[in-house]
């Protein structure tokens, strides 16, 4: 057998292991949130012609909630974000389109808004790199996404973060905050007590003070350093009730 005839077999295999890594590198990564309040069923999300997400009950993530919260792969480039209500593929609730997802990269992808006020898909860039730790010190890491349809109209919410038992600090780690956006990633040091998130309306003040729609009070899962947790302001379902005391948490990286 000529050497021509010996080597195929392992050229074809490179070939096909090139072609399997291309199509993976070509892929982005999503978790979608149903922070949609007043939606009349549960609903299927598709991206593009694929359903990535079904029958996504209100205030759950998809494809899990477990620690740390999954992905799903999807297209990198340029998408369409559809939402239908449960084994509906006419009539969407929304589409968003012109989602830009770029390959290897991980996303939360938050339905919000209104049922009936053009509510719509929010594609927010996740960072799931483990926290820096100073000597002594083990720290952790806070991202707030705003998913609330009753978000203060033109201010925004403010948010801060302070030790259980404590006074609130002088200043909001968070300003502003408006629906369909996330803030940055706020390191904090692990404490036993754990942390209170106090959400109130944007004041030109910017001060820790008022009357709060959250008061919510949050405990480590453990004194591990490195946890990174996102939590999504959301609605009381119907959404006449108002913004949730009860806002979701999911762990991204333990």
């Amino acid at each position: 057998m000529s050497r021509l005839f010996k080597t195929l077999p392992f050229t074809f295999a490179i070939v096909a292991l090139s072609i399997i890594t291309a199509g993976c590198s070509n892929q982005a990564q999503i978790r979608v949130v149903n922070a949609i309040p007043d939606a009349s069923a549960d609903l299927d999300v598709y991206v593009n012609a694929s359903k990535v997400a079904p029958a996504l009950q209100f205030t759950y993530v998809y494809p899990t909630s477990t620690t740390p919260v999954k992905y799903v792969q999807v297209p990198s480039g340029s998408n369409t974000v559809k939402a239908y209500n449960e084994g509906q593929t006419s009539n969407p609730l929304f589409t968003t389109q012109g989602v830009t997802l770029s390959a290897s990269e991980e996303y939360t992808v938050v339905l919000a808004g209104f049922a009936n006020q053009s509510p719509q898909a929010y594609v927010l860039q996740d960072n799931n790199t483990a926290p820096n730790q100073n000597t002594g010190q083990n720290n952790e890491e806070f991202r707030v996404i705003d998913g609330s349809a009753n978000t203060p109209i033109n201010v925004g919410f403010d948010v801060c973060f302070y030790q259980t038992g404590l006074t609130p600090p002088a200043t909001p780690q968070i300003s502003g905050l408006q629906i369909g956006q996330a803030s940055s990633y706020i390191t904090l040091p692990y404490v036993s007590q754990g942390y209170t998130m106090l959400v109130m309306a944007h004041s030109d003040n910017d001060q820790c003070q008022g009357n709060p729609y959250i008061t919510w009070p949050y405990a480590y899962p453990s004194t591990t350093n490195g946890y990174i947790t996102t939590i999504v302001i959301v609605d009381n379902q119907n959404g006449g009730q108002g913004v949730s005391q009860t806002p979701l948490n999911f762990i991204d990286l333990d």
